[in-house]
C-alpha cells in the first residue's frame, strides 16, 4: 500500500467519514487494498478493534505455496512476521493488544526435517515458539485464536488423532481433554476465558470424520462440558461471547439434517429454525445475543443468510440480486458481513448489512470479480478479499469502511 492509500485511510478512520450519496442512498464503501509482501496473493485471517489485520501472503522470491505470516496496519502497511526457521508461517488472529498467533514451520536438529508449531508475536518480543511436548504429543501444533487475557487456544497432533490445547505465559500449554473420543477441535475463546468447540465421544479411529461428536464449552474452573446435540448424533460450537452464549450447528436427527442453535447456561441449546429449508447453520453471536449465519429457504432451492434475536427470531437478510448468500459475522453494532452472489456473477460480492440499510454491496478491488467478507469489528472496518478466476490462485486481502451510521 502506498503512503498516500495509508493516509487516505487513517484520514477517514480519524474523521469519521460516513459514505452517503447525495441523494440519501448508501453509497458503496471503496475497497481498499491491504496489499502483500510482495507476491500476488493475501489473505486475512483476524481482525482486531484497532483495525490490525493478519493473515499470510506470497512473497516476491517465493512460490505460491510459500507464504508468510503478516501484520497490517494503517501506519505501517504490511509487515512480514518472519518463521520459526521454516519457510511458511500464517498468522490466525490478532487480540486488542495487537498480540498474533499462528503457526510456523520450524527447523528441526535432523538434516531436511522440518516440523509445524504454534506461535505468538508481540511487537516486543517478535515471534515466540508456543510449542511444548504433551502426553502423546507427535511435536506438531498450531494456534487458531487469542482472547484479550492472553490466552491462546489450538490444536496439536497426537498418535490417536488431534486434541485442542490452551497456552497462557503462566501455565504454558495444557490439554484441554475430550468428551470420551480422540479428538477435540477448538474454534474460539472469549475474553472470559471460555473455549468452544467440537470433540469426538468415542476413543477409536475415524478417518472419514463420521464419528458421533459434540459441541463442548471449556473453563478453567469447570473443564470440558458436553453441550449436546438437538436430536441427532452431531454438533459443533463456531463461536462464543461474553455472556457466553455459544452458537454452532447441530444434527437435528439421523438424516444428516442439522439447525443453527444457541446454546445458554440457562436454556441449554435452543434450535434456532431455518428460513423454511431444511437446514442451517450459525456463524457467530455479538455481545447482545445476535446470531448470524445461513439458511436454506423453502424448497431448498437457495441459501440465504440470516440475522437471528430473540426479539425478531431468525430475519432473512436476502441476496445482492442473485441466489444465495452467506453471513458470516456480526459486530456488537449489529453490521452483519459475508457474501451474496449477484445478478451479474455467480461468485458474487461481499456486503454489509445494517437494520437501517439493509444489504450493502461491497465491490472487490479494479481488476478483480469477485469479493467476500468474513471480519467485521466494532469501528465498522470490513475485512475480506477480492479474487479473480478463483480465490486460491489470485486474492488480495481488502478492507472497506462501513458508515458508522449504517446501524
Amino acid at each position: 500500500m502506498t503512503t498516500m492509500s495509508r493516509l487516505r485511510l487513517t484520514l477517514l478512520l480519524v474523521l469519521g467519514i460516513t459514505l452517503f450519496a447525495a441523494d440519501g442512498v448508501v453509497a458503496q464503501p471503496t475497497p481498499i487494498d491491504l496489499g502483500t509482501l510482495g507476491g500476488s496473493f493475501s489473505y486475512p485471517s483476524g481482525l482486531n478493534n484497532r483495525g490490525e489485520v493478519v493473515g499470510n501472503s506470497t512473497t516476491a522470491t517465493g512460490t505460491f505455496n510459500i507464504r508468510k505470516a503478516f501484520l497490517w496496519t494503517g501506519t505501517n502497511g504490511m509487515v512480514d512476521l518472519g518463521t520459526l526457521g521454516g519457510a511458511i508461517s500464517t498468522a490466525a488472529d490478532v487480540n486488542n493488544r495487537g498480540q498474533v498467533v499462528g503457526t510456523s514451520l520450524t527447523r528441526l536438529p535432523l538434516p531436511g526435517t522440518v516440523g509445524r508449531h504454534a506461535f505468538l508475536w508481540t511487537t516486543h518480543d517478535g515471534m515466540v515458539d508456543l510449542h511444548a511436548p504433551l502426553p502423546g504429543g507427535l511435536g506438531n501444533s498450531s494456534a487458531g485464536a487469542i482472547n484479550d487475557r492472553g490466552r491462546v487456544v489450538g490444536i496439536y497432533d497426537t498418535y490417536l488423532g488431534v486434541r485442542a490445547f490452551s497456552w497462557t505465559a503462566t501455565e504454558g500449554m495444557i490439554d484441554l481433554g475430550t468428551l470420551g473420543g480422540r479428538t477435540a477441535v477448538p474454534s474460539a475463546v472469549s475474553n472470559t476465558d471460555q473455549v468452544v468447540g467440537s470433540s469426538s465421544l468415542i476413543n477409536m479411529p475415524d478417518p472419514f470424520g463420521i464419528q458421533p461428536r459434540h459441541a463442548f464449552s471449556w473453563t478453567p474452573t469447570g473443564g470440558m462440558v458436553d453441550l449436546g446435540t438437538l436430536g441427532g448424533p452431531r454438533s459443533g460450537a463456531e463461536a462464543v461471547n461474553e455472556k457466553g452464549d455459544v452458537v454452532g450447528w447441530a444434527e437435528i436427527d439421523e438424516s444428516l439434517i442439522y439447525h443453527a442453535f444457541l446454546w445458554t447456561s440457562t436454556q441449554g441449546m435452543v434450535d434456532l429454525g431455518t428460513l423454511g429449508g431444511t437446514s442451517s447453520y450459525a456463524y457467530d453471536v455479538n455481545a447482545a445475543g445476535t446470531v448470524v449465519g445461513f439458511s436454506y429457504t423453502t424448497g431448498d432451492s437457495e441459501v440465504h443468510a440470516f440475522r437471528w434475536t430473540a426479539a425478531e427470531g431468525m430475519v432473512d437478510l436476502g441476496t445482492l440480486g442473485g441466489t444465495n448468500s452467506f453471513a458470516y459475522a456480526v459486530n456488537d453494532r449489529g453490521q452483519v458481513v459475508g457474501r451474496s452472489q449477484t445478478a451479474e456473477s455467480v461468485a458474487g460480492h461481499a456486503f454489509v448489512w445494517t437494520a437501517s440499510t439493509g444489504m450493502v454491496d461491497l465491490a472487490p478491488l479494479t481488476g478483480h470479480a469477485s469479493s467476500d467478507a468474513f471480519l467485521v469489528n466494532n469501528r465498522g472496518q470490513v475485512v475480506g478479499i477480492s479474487y479473480s478466476e478463483s480465490e486460491n490462485i489470485d486474492a488480495r486481502a481488502t478492507m472497506w469502511l462501513a458508515s458508522a451510521q449504517n446501524r
